[in-house]
C-alpha cells in the first residue's frame, strides 16, 4: 500500500524578491497580504497536522512564494527551525521550498541541508534568453544550469517550474525549454501555463493589446506536448496548470487558461492521441472496446465524453468504455491490446 502524500503549505509572498516580474504579484496570487513570521508558520503547521491520518503518510513542509532563499539568512533559519522541530519530533518526514535559479549558493545550500530540506523547486519559467528578459526576470539560463547543478551536487532533490506562454514565446521556444529542461536532469516538474494576474505589467500590457494569453486550446495542447516528453524521460510532472490548492485567488485571474481541471484536459487529450496513433485511420471491427482501470475511466472519457464522441465521428463504430482493475493507473486496452499513455 502506498503512502499518503500530505504538503502542509506555508506561503512567503514576494518574499525575498527583489524583482517584478510581469506576470507576477504574489499577494493577489495568494490573497495573501500579511508578513510570514514563524509564529503564524507554526500555527499553520499545527492546523494542518490536526487534520492528516498519520498512518502509514509522508508529510512535507513547504515554503512556497516569493524566493525563500533570497531572505535574509537568519530570517530563513527562523522560519526553517519552526518546520524543522517537527522533523526532529518525528511528525513532519522532510522540508521543501521554491525559490529563483540566482539565489542558490554554496552558503545557502549548506545552512539548507541542517534543516532536513530534501526539495528545492526553481522558478525556471523559461530557458530561452529572450522571453526571460520580456518576462523580467533578472535572471539567465546560465543561472539556471549552475544551480541545478549545484542543488544535485549537494544531494538535494531537484524541481523545476515552467511557465508557457510568455510575452516573446512561441510554440518552439516552448518546447525547447521543455527539452533544456530533460538536460537538467529534474527529480520533478511543474508546468504553470501564463495567467494574466490583476495589478501586475502583464495586465497592462493586456489590457493595452500587447500581449495574448494562450487560449485554453493552446495551453491544453503545448502542455501535452511538455508532458509527453517528460514522461518519455520518466520525469514526473507533479502539476499542470494553478489550482486553488496552490494557494491561488481566483479572483486574481483576469484572462488566460485558468481551469479547475486542466491536468485532466491535458491527460484526456494525451490518451486521445494515443488511442488514434493506435487505431491508426481506420478500424476493421464495427465496435471500439476500451478497458480502464476505475480512476482512470473520466481521463479517457474526457469532459462531457468528449473523447469518445470524437472517436466514435472518426471510427463511425459503437464505443465501449469498461472497467478492469487488473489494469494500472495509465493503462488502457485497445481492442484487448494494452498499452501504457
Amino acid at each position: 500500500m502506498s503512502k499518503r502524500h500530505y504538503i502542509i503549505p506555508i506561503f512567503v509572498p514576494h518574499a525575498g524578491c527583489p524583482h517584478d516580474c510581469v506576470f507576477c504579484n504574489q499577494r493577489e496570487i495568494t490573497g495573501l497580504q500579511e508578513m510570514m513570521t514563524p509564529k503564524k508558520a507554526e500555527q499553520i503547521i499545527k492546523e494542518y497536522l490536526n487534520t492528516m491520518d498519520h498512518n502509514n503518510s509522508k508529510i512535507e513542509v513547504a515554503f512556497y512564494g516569493g524566493s525563500f532563499t533570497g531572505l535574509d539568512i537568519k530570517r530563513q533559519s527562523e522560519l526553517l527551525s519552526v518546520a524543522y522541530k517537527y522533523c526532529e519530533e518525528g511528525v513532519v518526514d522532510n522540508l521543501r521550498l521554491s525559490t529563483r535559479p540566482d539565489y542558490i549558493d554554496q552558503t545557502i545550500l549548506d545552512n539548507l541541508s541542517k534543516y532536513n530540506v530534501e526539495v528545492i523547486e526553481l522558478g525556471v519559467q523559461s530557458l530561452v534568453p529572450k522571453v526571460l528578459e520580456a518576462a523580467y526576470r533578472g535572471h539567465t539560463v546560465e543561472d539556471v544550469i549552475r544551480a541545478s547543478k549545484l542543488i544535485r551536487k549537494n544531494q538535494f532533490k531537484l524541481g523545476i517550474q515552467l511557465m508557457p506562454g510568455l510575452p516573446e514565446s512561441d510554440w518552439e521556444s516552448m518546447l525547447y525549454s521543455a527539452q533544456k529542461t530533460v538536460e537538467l536532469g529534474p527529480d520533478l516538474v511543474r508546468i504553470y501555463p501564463t495567467l494574466v494576474i490583476k495589478d501586475t505589467y502583464l495586465s497592462k500590457l493586456y489590457k493595452k493589446d500587447k500581449f495574448t494569453p494562450l487560449s485554453l486550446e493552446e495551453a491544453v495542447e503545448i502542455c501535452k506536448e511538455e508532458l509527453k516528453l517528460f514522461r518519455q524521460h520518466q520525469t514526473p510532472v507533479i502539476r499542470l496548470g494553478l489550482q486553488p490548492s496552490d494557494g491561488v485567488n481566483k479572483e486574481a485571474v483576469i484572462a488566460g487558461p485558468f481551469h479547475p481541471a486542466f491536468r485532466q484536459l491535458v491527460e484526456s487529450r494525451l490518451v486521445l492521441e494515443s488511442i488514434i496513433d493506435f487505431l491508426g485511420d481506420e478500424i476493421e471491427s464495427d465496435e471500439l472496446i476500451l478497458k480502464v482501470n476505475p480512476r482512470f475511466s473520466s481521463t479517457v472519457r474526457g469532459q462531457k465524453n468528449s473523447n469518445l464522441k470524437l472517436l466514435q465521428e472518426k471510427y463511425e463504430v459503437e464505443i465501449k468504455v469498461k472497467i478492469d482493475n487488473n489494469l494500472q493507473l495509465r493503462e488502457i486496452s485497445i481492442n484487448n491490446d494494452v498499452r501504457m499513455v
